[in-house]
């Protein structure tokens, strides 16, 4: 077994991002999950802006050459939503999943149950869609193995992480002009200083299922504003930044 960790008063809550209409996935993670423990609860997916966000139409043009797509607005409206309501109603810490995932549930009941923001984790993913750059942070965290990281750099994908409330606070605050899909920015974490944690081995995987968003955003970066002299300029920036991060943090070691 791994580390003995503090604990909170009550489990962190469990929210499960999901179309309304999708009775087929919401069955399937149900059936999947019938032998955990945990309270855990389906979140409506949002379809449209949420309250609070404002779409910022040239910076995503020239940040992703295209417009965004409906579904990648409603997976961002979805978490940032979600974000707000923790802050609102001062939710110590919650686990957001994916309707799509397969979880490890017998791991997620301890997560669920230690005091991450005591131990300085405000952000810790449970998945990410591509390899990048990254250091160990902790090890043996929960469970022998199991290893905390720091990533830096686009690692995409919102299908499960934990979040205390002071990591909701950061990210609802950050994230409230949209300038690009949700998981772009949540992986931006030089821009909005909360450290991009994940779990290795990921404790969910993901499903071999349709996509909700859509085929769209792989489509080629055709807009002018995403070849203009500026945002060529803003691009070496931005790797400048995340150079800068990953050199403070082999510094760090």
């Amino acid at each position: 077994m791994g580390e003995s960790l503090p604990e909170m008063g009550a489990a962190a809550e469990i929210l499960v991002v999901s179309l309304e209409t999708a009775e087929a996935r919401r069955a399937a993670f149900a059936a999947r999950a019938a032998g955990t423990s945990l309270a855990w609860r389906f979140f409506d997916a949002c379809t449209a802006p949420a309250p609070g966000m404002t779409l910022d139409e040239p910076a995503i043009r020239r940040n992703k050459g295209r417009p965004m797509t409906r579904g990648e607005i409603g997976c961002y409206a979805s978490h940032f939503s979600i974000w707000q309501d923790l802050v609102a109603r001062g939710i110590p810490q919650a686990i957001v999943l994916e309707d799509d995932t397969v979880v490890d549930w017998a791991y997620l009941e301890p997560l669920a149950r230690a005091d991450l923001h005591a131990l300085g984790i405000d952000y810790l993913r449970l998945y990410a869609k591509r390899p990048t750059w990254q250091r160990v942070v902790r090890r043996d965290f929960l469970q022998h193995s199991r290893t905390i990281v720091e990533l830096v750099g686009p690692a995409y994908g919102t299908q499960g992480y934990a979040i205390t409330l002071e990591g909701a606070r950061r990210l609802a605050a950050h994230c409230a002009s949209v300038r690009r899909p949700i998981d772009d920015e949540m992986d931006r974490s030089w821009a909005h200083g909360l450290p991009n944690l994940a779990l290795y081995p990921a404790p969910i995987l993901e499903a071999a299922v349709a996509s909700d968003i859509g085929a769209a955003r792989f489509a080629p970066k055709s807009d002018p504003l995403y070849h203009s002299l500026r945002q060529r300029a803003w691009r070496q920036v931005e790797r400048t930044r995340m150079r800068m991060l990953k050199a403070r943090r082999l510094l760090e070691r």
